[in-house]
C-alpha cells in the first residue's frame, strides 16, 4: 500500500504550459511551466502530499502534426499516437527539470522526479470508434480534406467555419498500463509525471499491445490514473477558480462544496458545458464513486489554497 503522505494526482489544464495567443515557442512554454511548478513545489515543501502530475498536450501535439504535414516530403510522418508519446517526453522534460531546479533552491534537490511514457488501455469496441468527434491537427480546405479521407481513410469534418479538420475517436480509458511502475516510483518517494495528454491510447489484441489513433479526454484519464495509483486526492486545475451553477445566467453561483449525490444531480441537470467543465465534473464524480477521498476543481494559482479548503470546488462522499 502507498502510505503516510496523501497521494495526490494533479491534472494540469492547458494554460499550465501554453496560454491563449502565444505562439508556443520553447521559451514561452518554459516560462509557463516555471509558474506552474512553483505551485507544485509548494505542495511538495508542505510535506503533506506525494504528488503525481498529469497534463494536457493539445497545442504540442497540434504542432507536431503540423510539422509532420509540412515536412512529409523529406521526413516520414508519424501516427497520431506516436505524436502523443513525443509530446509526453517534451512536456515531461520541461516539468521535471524545472521542478527539480525549484526544489533544489529549497534544499530538496534530492527528491527524484521521473516522467513515465504512459499507455492507456481502451476498448477496441468502444462506441467512440464508430463516431469520431475529436478534432486534431491542421486545418485543410475541403478539397484537401476529401483527398485525405479518400487516400488515408481519415474522418474529416468542417470545423466552425474555420476549415476542415481530421476528427478521431475519444474512447473511455480503462486502465493505466504502467500503473504498477508508477505506484512503485511513488512508494519510493519519487514525483511522477504520467499519462500526459490523456495517455497513448492502446488496445489489447492477440496477447499484445497496439497503438490506435485516438485522443482520450485528459481529465477522465487523470481520474483513471488517480484510481490506479490509489490516490486520496484528485486535484483538477483549470482556468477558473470554482465550478459555477447556472453559468453565464443571472442565477450564476459559485460552488464551494458538493456531496457526491449533489454533484451527480447538478451534472444530470446540465449545469456544465460539454468539452469544458462537464468532463472535469464527470471525472471528479467517478473518482469519488471509486473510493477517492476528495476531488477538487480550481485554478492553477489557487491550487495550494484549494488543498487547504480555502478555494475551489471540493466534492466528497
Amino acid at each position: 500500500m502507498i502510505s503516510e503522505k496523501k497521494v495526490t494526482v494533479i491534472a494540469l489544464g492547458g494554460n499550465a504550459i501554453l496560454k491563449p495567443g502565444q505562439r508556443g515557442t520553447f521559451d514561452e512554454q518554459m516560462a509557463n511551466v516555471k509558474t506552474t511548478c512553483e505551485q507544485l513545489a509548494q505542495m511538495v515543501e508542505s510535506g503533506r502530499y506525494k504528488i503525481v502530475i498529469t497534463h494536457g498536450n493539445g497545442p504540442q501535439v497540434g504542432n507536431i502534426l503540423l510539422q509532420n504535414e509540412t515536412s512529409k516530403e523529406v521526413a516520414a510522418p508519424m501516427p497520431l499516437y506516436v505524436c502523443g508519446a513525443q509530446s509526453q517526453g517534451l512536456i515531461g522534460y520541461m516539468m521535471q527539470q524545472t521542478l527539480h531546479n525549484l526544489l533544489a533552491q529549497k534544499g530538496k534537490g534530492s527528491i527524484p522526479i521521473a516522467t513515465v511514457v504512459t499507455q492507456v488501455v481502451v476498448d477496441s469496441k468502444d462506441r467512440a470508434f464508430q463516431n469520431p468527434t475529436k478534432p486534431v491537427g491542421p486545418f485543410y480546405d475541403e478539397e484537401q480534406a476529401k483527398i485525405l479521407e479518400r487516400e488515408k481513410g481519415y474522418h474529416v469534418r468542417e470545423d466552425a467555419g474555420r476549415g476542415w479538420r481530421r476528427v478521431v475517436p475519444s474512447p473511455d480509458p480503462i486502465e493505466i498500463f504502467e500503473k504498477e511502475a508508477i505506484r512503485q516510483l511513488v512508494e519510493a518517494r519519487s514525483i511522477v509525471i504520467a499519462s500526459g495528454g490523456g495517455g497513448i491510447p492502446i488496445v489489447r489484441e492477440d496477447g499484445g499491445l497496439f497503438g490506435v489513433d485516438a485522443v482520450i479526454d485528459k481529465d477522465l484519464a487523470g481520474e483513471r490514473l488517480a484510481v490506479d495509483v490509489e490516490a486520496k486526492i484528485f486535484l483538477i486545475l483549470t482556468d477558473v477558480e470554482q465550478v459555477k451553477l447556472n453559468y453565464k445566467t443571472p442565477q450564476e453561483k459559485g460552488l464551494s462544496h458538493a456531496t457526491l449525490e449533489e454533484a451527480k444531480r447538478y451534472h444530470a441537470e446540465g449545469h456544465f458545458a460539454k468539452g469544458s467543465m462537464e468532463p472535469k465534473v464527470r471525472a471528479a464524480i467517478r473518482f469519488i464513486e471509486s473510493g477517492g477521498e476528495r476531488a477538487i476543481i480550481t485554478s492553477l494559482d489557487r491550487a495550494v489554497d484549494a488543498l487547504e479548503g480555502k478555494a475551489g470546488t471540493t466534492i466528497t462522499n
